[in-house]
Order: C-alpha cells, then sequence, then structure tokens
C-alpha cells in the first residue's frame, strides 16, 4: 500500500457513534500516512448522493469540545502522526464573523484523502470515490492527483453500528466554575481570549489546549509563550526548542486549524502575562496543572481594577506509555527525556583523525558525573583519553608544559620537589582572565598533542573507539579532533551541591566555579548527544547503553564514508 506524506480524514458519521469507532480508524490512517494528517469533521454528510456535497457549520457544544480531546487522546498512540483537526466549520453560539468561502490553503497539501463513510456493501464505491476527492478539493488546496480511500475498520458486526444518543463521551472540558451544562449544550463565543504555556515539542495536549481556545475565540486569540525566566525551572531546559522554533511551528498550528482567527504570540516573561494586563480579554484556558495560576490571574486582573476572565479547564492527556521517571500525562519534559542518548545533529568528518577510530568527545559542567559516565564508557569497551591525567604529564618536571609554565608563573609556584604546586598556580589564575589566559594558552594545545598521541596508541592496539573525557573540551576548541560531542546535563543547582559534597568547597565558591564554564546551555547548542546523571544510577547506565547501542548502529556508516 502506497505511504503518503500527508492527508485529509473527513469524519462524516455522527459523534455519538465515531467515539467508539476513533481506534480502528486512527490506525487505519495511520498506515496511509506518516507525516502529517489533517482531521475534517463533518458528521452526517452524505457522500452517496448525485449532488456535490458541500461543507456545513457544525454547532459547537460542550459534546463537540470533549470530542476534539477524545481524538486527540486516540491520536497520541500514533506519534509519528502530526494529527491536526481543522476547526473552520465549527461555530459558537455567537458567531461574530461569517466562515471561509473559499478554498483554504494547508501548510502541507493533501495528497490522499480518507473518510469513514460507509458504503451498504462495504466496496470502495468509485461514485463515492470522486465525491470525496471533489468535496476535499472544494474545501482544501489539494493536488490534482489527490488519491482518495474510503476507510472500512472492523466494527466486529460489518453491518452499519446504530447510534446511540446517549451514549456520550466523558467529560474533558469545562468552564472553572461548577456549573452544571449539559453535552449538548452550545458552547459561547468570545471576541478575545488568551492562553499561555512552553509549547515545546507541540503534542497532541498542546493541541487539545490551542484547540478549545481557537474554537472559543472568534476574533483574536492571544498565546503566550513561556521564555527566559519561565524555563529555568523547566526539567531539561538545555533541550528545550529555541523561542523562536516554538512560536513558528505554534503558528504554522494555528493558522492551519482556524485561519479565519486572528493570533498575536508573544513571550510570556511573568506568571500572569497578557492576560493579567490587557482588559479586553475575555477569557482564559487552563489546564488542570494551571488552574490555580488562572485562579490567581483573576484575582490579580480584580486587585487592578479589571473584569475576571471566563476560565475553561482542561483535563489532563494521560501518558499510558510513559517510562520510569516520566511523568504520567503527555509532557513535553517526558519527550525532552526521551532525547537523552540519541543523536540530535549528523556526526563530524574528520579525515585527518587515525583511520579506523571513532573519537568521542565527552564533556559536561563541574559535578555533571562526567568521569561516571566515562567509567560507563569504559565498562562498554571505549578506550578513554583522560584530559586531567595528561594535564598532570604535562605539569610534571620535564614534561612538555613544565618549564613555560615555570616561565610564565615564576619559582614561587614550585614545592620543595622542584614539582608545580597546582593550588598555587590556581589561586594565581582563579578569578583573574588574564593570567587563565596565559595558562590556557599554554597548556591546551599541550594537551591536545598529548590527546592525539594517546589515539596513535589506541589504534596500535587494536581499538576502533576512544573518549576524549575533557571538562574543557569545546572551551579549548578540541571539538575539532572528535566525531561526535556528548555533553552531560544537570541543573546547576545540583552541580553546585555536588560540587561542595566532593570537594569541600563553599556554596558561593562552587558557583563562582561554575560561572567559569560554558553553561549546560551552551554546550549543548554544539552537541551530538545529550545524557543527564540526575537520576538514579540504573537510569543514567541505561541512557549510556542506548547511547551506546545507537552508536554501534552508525558506526559502520561512518567508517564507510571514511573509506
Amino acid at each position: 500500500m502506497a505511504v503518503f506524506r500527508s492527508g485529509l480524514l473527513v469524519l462524516t458519521t455522527p459523534l455519538a457513534t465515531l467515539a467508539s469507532r476513533l481506534p480502528p480508524i486512527l490506525t487505519s490512517a495511520s498506515c496511509l500516512v506518516n507525516h502529517t494528517l489533517y482531521v475534517h469533521l463533518q458528521p452526517g454528510m452524505n457522500l452517496g448522493g448525485s449532488a456535490q456535497p458541500q461543507a456545513s457549520p457544525v454547532q459547537a457544544t460542550f459534546e463537540v469540545l470533549d470530542f476534539i480531546t477524545h481524538l486527540y487522546t486516540g491520536a497520541d498512540l500514533h506519534r509519528h502522526l502530526d494529527v491536526r483537526i481543522l476547526l473552520t466549520n465549527i461555530q459558537t453560539k455567537s458567531t461574530f464573523l461569517p466562515a471561509l468561502s473559499s478554498v483554504q490553503n494547508l501548510a502541507h497539501p493533501p495528497e490522499v484523502v480518507l473518510t469513514d463513510f460507509q458504503t451498504l456493501d462495504g466496496s470502495q464505491y468509485n461514485p463515492v470515490k470522486q465525491q470525496l476527492e471533489r468535496y476535499a478539493t472544494s474545501c482544501y488546496s489539494c493536488s490534482p492527483q489527490l488519491a482518495s480511500v474510503l476507510l472500512y475498520p472492523d466494527y466486529g458486526t460489518g453491518e452499519l453500528p446504530l447510534e446511540h444518543p446517549t451514549a456520550l463521551l466523558p467529560s474533558t472540558i469545562r468552564p472553572a466554575s461548577p456549573v452544571a451544562r449539559s453535552p449538548r449544550q452550545p458552547v459561547r463565543g468570545y471576541h478575545r481570549g488568551a492562553v499561555g504555556g512552553t509549547f515545546d515539542r507541540l503534542h497532541n495536549a498542546h493541541k487539545v489546549l490551542l484547540s478549545i481556545a481557537c474554537v472559543l475565540a472568534q476574533e483574536q486569540l492571544v498565546v503566550g509563550v513561556a521564555d527566559k525566566d519561565l524555563l529555568k525551572s523547566k526539567l531539561l531546559p538545555e533541550l528545550l526548542q529555541p523561542y523562536a522554533e516554538r512560536v513558528e511551528h505554534l503558528t504554522e498550528f494555528l493558522v492551519d486549524i482556524k485561519p479565519s482567527l486572528s493570533f498575536e504570540l508573544i513571550p510570556l516573561l511573568d506568571p500572569y502575562g497578557p492576560a493579567g494586563s490587557d482588559p479586553t480579554l475575555e477569557f482564559l484556558v487552563v489546564s488542570e496543572e494551571t488552574y490555580r495560576g488562572g485562579m490567581a490571574v483573576n484575582r490579580f486582573r480584580l486587585e487592578n481594577g479589571k473584569e475576571e476572565l471566563a476560565l475553561y479547564q482542561i483535563q489532563l492527556l494521560k501518558d499510558y506509555s510513559h517510562n520510569e521517571n516520566e511523568e504520567d500525562k503527555v509532557s513535553s519534559s517526558s519527550f525532552r527525556q526521551r532525547l537523552l542518548g540519541n543523536l540530535l545533529q549528523p556526526p563530524n568528518e574528520r579525515p585527518e583523525l587515525p583511520s579506523g577510530l571513532y573519537v568521542l568527545g565527552l564533556t559536561g559542567i563541574s559535578g555533571s558525573g562526567k568521569s561516571s559516565v566515562a567509567q560507563r564508557l569504559k565498562n562498554l569497551g571505549a578506550y578513554i583519553i583522560d584530559s586531567d591525567h595528561l594535564g598532570h604529564r604535562a605539569y610534571a618536571p620535564g614534561g612538555p608544559a613544565y618549564q613555560p609554565v615555570v616561565e610564565a608563573f615564576g619559582a614561587d609556584i614550585l614545592h620543595k620537589d622542584g614539582t608545580i604546586n597546582r593550588k598555587v598556580l590556581g589561586s594565581r589564575v582563579f578569578g583573574n582572565k588574564k593570567q587563565m589566559k596565559i595558562l590556557t594558552d599554554i597548556m591546551w594545545p599541550v594537551i591536545a598533542k598529548l590527546a592525539r598521541e594517546e589515539m596513535d596508541v589506541a589504534v596500535a592496539k587494536g581499538r576502533t573507539l576512544c573518549v576524549i573525557d575533557a571538562a574543557m573540551l569545546l572551551e579549548a576548541g578540541w571539538q575539532n579532533m572528535v566525531h561526535e560531542v556528548w555533553t552531560i546535563v544537570i541543573p546547576e543547582t545540583e552541580a553546585v551541591r555536588r560540587i561542595v559534597e566532593r570537594d569541600g568547597l563553599s556554596e558561593a565558591a562552587a558557583q563562582s566555579r561554575l560561572q567559569s564554564q560554558m553553561s549546560g546551555q551552551q554546550l549543548v547548542e554544539q552537541s551530538h548527544v545529550v545524557l543527564s546523571t540526575l537520576w538514579e544510577p540504573h537510569v543514567t547506565q541505561r541512557q549510556v547503553e542506548k547511547a551506546w547501542t545507537l552508536l554501534q548502529n552508525r558506526l559502520p556508516k561512518a567508517h564507510e564514508t571514511r573509506n
């Protein structure tokens, strides 16, 4: 069966019946589409007649909002699909703007159109397929060579199931205030509203939040996107997508699902954002987690003479496939954890390195657990080049850096036996950028030369993979002699705690040490693989084994390229 990059799924079955059909429908669709799947909701439409089917408004009720959540929940089982429910024809009780009459352009023009419309004999009835193609083309910008498929999930009997009007979807969206409402109750529309979040790696829980906000808003939706200080408490903030990238993905999604809306995307720099200060806003969509924040926004508005916002609370989407240490909800932090150990960018080509040897550079801020990860890699078979050991060799009397260092800093840095007193030397350079540069200008080229000599030793021993363990790998420019940079990240607060415990320093001294190094964010920007020792040792071991296995899978290709 052909695999298409993007498709349009036209759902014609009434909502009450459709809920039970969604799992097999999505499973069938996922076999056909491997990227973007647009969902167009048109319950009750008949493709079997002779007249051209026309798009008609769908009344926005709480049942429709619940169904949107239900569909995105089901779609989370098919995460290779970028599912987008199109809201153009879903209208609230008080719609202020007319529906779009022109053909809507989608970010990824559909290559195939699918439908759950079921012919009585269960066949791929050709006139029905033609009607489906004509309908899709009249609503959306599609290729003239658009293919069409009628999906027939196995419902058990093969007959059209009876509709059960009382079989209602579980309630997933409600106004935050406890008011009774019926699933068939129409949803009120508002001129302007707001929603906020980090929106890292846009996922189905985000899409529920944004979709409900888009249904409620009729003129403009203000979207606050967390940035700067609001990101510091996030798990693995080094792996967050940049603000501009998150905004780009958000904009594409929002314009796709409801182009009739005006969108204002702004950086969210404090907990209140525009929701706390904009007097023209009428509603705020929050999740179960941010409900208290929404209440705080309303208190803030009242204190400043503004009307309260109508709060709409969205239940969290459960993640039934979450791993150890991951949240049981669909969460960006879980997605960032799953990036640990993965290759994030193509390896460097280093033809000048010894033939047959693949070199990793292992780095991380002080206290990150870099040495423990190096030991784990050694246990898996890597040849370790420890830059600290090379530094000791370079400092030793007769070593290549001994005389230059003594000449630069004076004989008073020496012990009585002639060895360099590294504590005295450290006191000279620590906190003094000029003196530190004099030292590193001497040491870094020497250690790099020793590391290259160690690579030759590794080759002579028949080793094919070595790791340069170096805290200052990127500062020293040694990424030029490795194929991949592997970085260990942990929160700065945890790094400070470990340094204090390990080295007996004060917290201020530990923080000062970290400030003299590149930040975890700066390291990750130049990294190929990221790991974290934040959790229990067995979790770190599992990450390292995952990264090692993926590395072994790409090593043959790397050697083929070099040969």
